[in-house]
């Protein structure tokens, strides 16, 4: 797929990772574009400033080493905070921001936040216009990711995207999903075709893309410029180079071999546990073990295992041991059609932002 152009920034190409609370981390984001995604954004990190010096908030805005456009989503309800947290991510290295209009995660909308901002289109254009007025003299450009409305007999995805666009935001991505579905059901893409028929600047589709050949239809059903691609990845971060191929050559790449799978997730749990230190690295890894191994032959018995760990050793030792003998068993991994997709389970930490 070609690049994407947002103002100063250039996107290598149309696929990206979604935004998720407590996975998009670093080494994931890392990890992701390694594998093809053209534009990976950061975990949500809020608008309250006397939360910015907090472990969480501090490791969400580390970028050290970071390939590619270093992109902050930012979350909150007052547009004064929004802009601030703007600017003290700019001095902090940021190249894009993003507004999360999109999470429907009960603790940030029961606070106004995320998609609950979508019932108070006045509030939700005044974010738009602060932040943007803020980045606009860096050079800096804003895009905003949102859902289809606020429920089903509230959806105001269209009337909201062309505010934006007058508000000055550069791209759009809209879930195809209300937030009264939460991840329930399944996702339309008509609203999102419309959105893309109301607005000049670049439309990313996003919901439910579970392969290349999905990909390839919401690409088709909804006209959008890009596609974003969430808990799919969550184990199977190969999946963005499998979209490009398809898209380009309409071949399906065979699965990754057993052997390059070791490597990618023992390289992923060092990186991992180099940023939060042994003891919280290792238990936040155990879902990302979990995601890589659903499916396979002795999968659960080492997801037990992995959770009466306590060290990060053990655990990397003991995921190193297992592929190897699952590599002894068989070169490559199953299809993907023959495991259930994580994204057809519930998932509330790997929520979209």
């Amino acid at each position: 797929m070609p690049a994407l152009v947002i103002g100063p920034v250039t996107l290598p190409n149309r696929v990206f990772v979604a935004p998720m609370a407590g996975v998009t981390d670093r080494p994931f984001r890392r990890l992701c574009r390694e594998l093809g995604a053209g534009h990976a954004v950061s975990e949500m990190v809020t608008s309250r400033k006397e939360l910015w010096a907090s472990l969480k908030t501090s490791r969400r805005a580390n970028h050290e080493g970071e390939p590619g456009t270093i992109a902050v989503q930012i979350a909150g309800t007052d547009a004064a905070m929004m802009a601030e947290a703007a600017a003290y991510n700019i001095d902090r290295g940021a190249q894009l921001i993003d507004i999360n209009m999109g999470c429907p995660a009960k603790k940030v909308c029961n606070k106004w936040a995320g998609s609950a901002l979508m019932q108070n289109e006045a509030l939700a254009l005044e974010i738009a216009e602060a932040v943007v007025a803020v980045c606009e003299p860096h050079g800096v450009p804003v895009t905003l990711k949102m859902r289809t409305g606020w429920s089903e007999a509230h959806k105001n995805a269209v009337a909201l995207a062309c505010q934006f666009e007058g508000a000055g935001i550069q791209m759009l991505t809209v879930h195809g999903r209300t937030r009264e579905q939460g991840y329930r059901g399944e996702a339309e893409y008509d609203t999102i075709a419309a959105v893309k028929r109301a607005v000049r600047i670049p439309v990313v589709a996003n919901g439910d893309i579970t392969d290349a050949r999905k990909a390839r239809d919401v690409l088709a059903a909804t006209g959008a410029d890009a596609l974003m691609i969430g808990r799919a990845a969550q184990g199977r971060p190969w999946i963005f180079r499998e979209v490009l191929h398809f898209l380009d050559t309409g071949e399906e790449l065979a699965p990754p071999l057993v052997a390059e799978v070791r490597r990618l997730l023992l390289e992923h749990l060092q990186e991992h546990y180099s940023l939060y230190g042994e003891a919280t690295g290792m238990r936040s890894a155990r879902k990302h073990i979990a995601w890589y191994v659903h499916g396979l032959p002795g999968g659960d018995d080492l997801r037990r295992h992995i959770n009466t760990v306590q060290d990060s050793r053990v655990q990397w030792e003991a995921v190193r041991v297992y592929f190897e003998r699952l590599e002894q068993e068989m070169e490559r991994l199953p299809q993907a059609d023959e495991m259930k997709p994580v994204s057809e389970r519930e998932n509330p930490e790997g929520a979209h932002a």
